[in-house]
């Protein structure tokens, strides 16, 4: 190149230009041959390297050099020959441009700087991409550990240039960041507390990545998708995003669905409002009649054994029902609900199985349904839900019970 230069300088001259002209005619030519040359240098550059590592990804059983192509590692990998060739040819042809070859040497330093960060920002995602394909890491917070040292690069590149640009030590800069300490807290208030946060949240295992969290105050309500610095994803059943600061996970409260997940079932509990006035004692007739119910057949023999050998040994008078000990439409059917639970193909008998009667209310009676469904999927759960309630509304009449509903006809 020195030499080529040399040979077009001696022409121009010779060709009757001055030699000021003959300079810059020189260089512009340098510079047109060295982008050139640097062109086809990196084109061919790249195509080696590439097709030498894709060749070695494709055919290796590790995952880790799939991802260094897939984010590009190797494309800046590329870069290095070019601007390393670059750095040695530019000052030959500027020699005769001092304060150009000093601007360039600068401007150089601080592509050496921004492309060591891309190749290291490079590397980081690839050791994040692989560390989620691993099971052990999948529902870890690597996002948020990759950004802070995405951060602390950043810091230290934007410092170097800076100080190439000022021509000022590195220490001074330092310096300047102790004494706005307290500026640069302000201003990366968020980021701090996300980080904090964010570690907090890994070692107490509050939430992990695929975790069901439901945060009413921010309309959250499904999957968390993502946690990083500043913000957790949360991609609710609508599939509609939403997004919450990582430091609110630790400084309010939200429900986590992963230990209903992790159990042996998912809880139903809900209600049925029977009405007050359909509530009665059964006669013989009635209990006889109920005897028919396979499910509380043998319940209703025994209770009834029992209870005509209370009567007639404390001589009770059965003329009026309300004497003595008695059986209800209510009780029978509350046994009944829990005998239907405890014999259902999807309900987890080793989880709690409970039919309760709750406080009355200007509605009726509360009977409630306490149990756990073996399937834990939304769907099949909703199904299981339904399929019980469908029968208990069905089963009611049955025993001259009356489910409350709210009458809206005006007498006239």
């Amino acid at each position: 190149m020195k030499e080529l230069t040399r040979y077009f300088y001696k022409l121009f001259v010779s060709k009757g230009f001055s030699e000021h002209v003959a300079e810059y005619l020189n260089l512009l030519i340098g510079i047109s041959l060295l982008m050139v040359s640097l062109w086809i240098i990196h084109f061919i550059t790249k195509k080696v390297i590439l097709a030498i590592f894709k060749k070695y990804a494709s055919k290796s059983k590790n995952t880790f050099d799939d991802y260094l192509v897939k984010n590009k590692t190797f494309d800046y990998l590329a870069h290095i020959i070019p601007l390393s060739l670059t750095i040695w040819i530019v000052p030959m042809l500027f020699k005769a441009f001092p304060t150009a070859e000093k601007y360039l040497e600068v401007l150089f330093d601080i592509m050496v700087i921004v492309l060591v960060i891309w190749i290291v920002r490079s590397i980081l995602r690839t050791l994040r991409d692989f560390l989620k394909s691993l099971n052990s890491f999948k529902d870890k917070p690597i996002d948020s550990y990759i950004q802070v040292f995405m951060i602390f690069v950043w810091s230290i590149g934007v410092i170097l240039i800076f100080s190439l640009l000022t021509g000022k030590s590195i220490w001074t800069f330092f310096t300047a960041l102790g004494a706005m300490s307290a500026i640069l807290l302000l201003i990366f208030k968020d980021t701090i507390l996300g980080f904090v946060a964010s570690i907090q949240v890994s070692v107490n295992d509050t939430v992990r990545i695929g975790d069901w969290i439901t945060m009413e105050k921010y309309g959250a309500d499904g999957d968390v998708v993502e946690i990083n610095l500043s913000s957790v994803k949360v991609q609710n059943f609508d599939k509609t995003i939403t997004t919450i600061p990582t430091y609110h996970l630790t400084s309010e409260s939200f429900r986590n669905w992963r230990g209903m997940m992790d159990s042996g079932g998912r809880r139903i509990k809900r209600s049925l409002l029977i009405k007050t006035s359909s509530i009665s004692f059964l006669s013989r007739e009635d209990i006889q009649n109920l005897q028919k119910i396979e499910l509380i057949r043998s319940y209703l023999q025994k209770i009834d054994n029992e209870i005509n050998t209370y009567n007639t040994e404390h001589k009770i008078d059965k003329d009026i029902l309300i004497n003595g000990r008695n059986l209800t439409n209510m009780g029978v059917f509350r046994v009944y609900v829990a005998s239907y639970l405890e014999n259902h193909p999807y309900i987890n008998k080793e989880m709690t199985i409970m039919s309760r009667q709750l406080a009355p209310t200007a509605q009726g009676i509360p009977l409630e349904i306490y149990a756990f469904s073996n399937d834990k999927v939304w769907k099949n759960y909703e199904k299981i839900m339904a399929d019980i309630f469908d029968h208990l509304l069905s089963a009611i009449p049955y025993f001259n019970l009356e489910v409350y509903e709210l009458d809206y006809s005006i007498k006239k």
